[in-house]
């Protein structure tokens, strides 16, 4: 197994952490797509507006995008391309995946919750936020580009007690195991078809599509640490 470099965190995305105010609860980082917010169904609906389709239920976009009555694989500027305008169009709508807002409300009477989204086009923040904030999730909106690793270690700094890191994405999940090994790790797959396609890497904690489960997982940390 190939072993990963630790992830520098950007500019852009040190100012925003320096900006959070200060906590000394335990944290959890959450990843806002396919986690909080739908995202595999609305890119689907617009895939097909589009005439396209997913090849595989994989967890990748470029190279697993094709034409619906062709089957040939759109190129890696398209998919940029067709993401950048999905957003656009659906990210002041997206849908809540199930149980989100309760969960992270329970859990933010001990935890201080932070979300970070890789999110195309910094002008789509604002519309992100305010969706949340209507659906009950007030929590600090931080957005990156590219692996999170850096990131997350840059909020990690200077703080104790347990670090808890929610995201979808395998390659994000392999770039913070590189940059704070100790952070504990929760695949949360909301899309069914995407999770189960997942084989569960030795630094992933829990997989999980049920924000139920995530709160007492993460609950029973706590409950650990104090024994």
């Amino acid at each position: 197994m190939t072993t990963r470099e630790p992830t520098a965190v950007l500019p852009e995305v040190l100012a925003q952490i320096r900006a959070l105010p200060g906590s000394d609860k335990p944290l959890i980082i959450c990843d806002v797509d396919e986690v909080i917010l739908h995202m595999v169904l609305h890119l689907e609906e617009y895939l097909h507006a589009n005439g396209l389709m997913f090849l595989k239920h994989e967890y990748r976009l470029t190279g697993n995008i094709c034409g619906k009555s062709d089957r040939v694989l759109i190129s890696s500027d398209d998919v940029r391309r067709h993401l950048l305008i999905f957003f656009d169009e659906i990210c002041h709508r997206q849908d809540m995946v199930c149980g989100a807002d309760e969960a992270l409300l329970q859990l933010a009477a001990d935890w201080e919750i932070v979300l970070l989204t890789n999110l195309p086009g910094g002008h789509n923040k604002p519309a992100r936020e305010q969706l949340l904030s209507g659906m009950g999730i007030p929590y600090p909106v931080l957005t990156n580009s590219g692996p999170k690793g850096g990131a997350v270690a840059a909020l990690s700094a200077g703080r104790q007690g347990p670090l808890v890191f929610i995201d979808d994405s395998p390659t994000n999940h392999a770039s913070v195991h590189a940059s704070f090994p100790s952070a504990v790790q929760v695949q949360f797959v909301a899309d069914p078809r995407f999770r189960t396609s997942l084989a569960q890497e030795k630094h992933i904690d829990l997989i999980t599509g049920d924000w139920q489960e995530t709160a007492a997982f993460i609950g029973a940390i706590l409950e650990g640490s104090t024994c």
